[in-house]
């Protein structure tokens, strides 16, 4: 028989677990998740793109598959370190306003090494 604290904590974790693999989302498309707080907020879908709203807390977000070829557009200046397992670590520092691409099928990790968040606008190509 569990105490209520027991009951509690397994209940905190399975809740943790559940909204871990939701922010995966792994059946519509990229994936930035949430052991580092991140958000991702879809603010527009056709059928051509996906625009998303992306914030990266300090911290490191779980491994993750990029389905879909996407530009980025960052809006706050930082640092990314980007993890692809078999290659060493790739620091990139950002300005306000830079632009990236990266091609579909893309496999990594994402880590923000700051004391603030940065956040990033994502167009994804479908």
């Amino acid at each position: 028989m569990h105490s209520g604290r027991t009951t509690f904590l397994w209940g905190m974790l399975a809740g943790a677990s559940v909204m871990a693999l939701a922010l995966t989302g792994t059946a519509t498309g990229s994936v930035v998740a949430a052991a580092s707080t991140s958000t991702v907020k879809v603010v527009l879908e056709n059928a051509r793109v996906r625009v998303r709203d992306v914030t990266f807390a300090p911290g490191t977000a779980p491994m993750h598959t990029h389905e879909l070829a996407h530009v980025g557009v960052i809006l706050t200046a930082g640092t990314l370190v980007f993890t692809e397992p078999g290659k060493p670590a790739d620091t990139v520092k950002f300005d306000a306003g830079s632009v990236g691409f990266r091609e579909a099928g893309v496999t990594h990790q994402v880590t923000n090494p700051g004391p603030g968040p940065m956040r990033v606008i994502e167009v994804e190509l479908k």
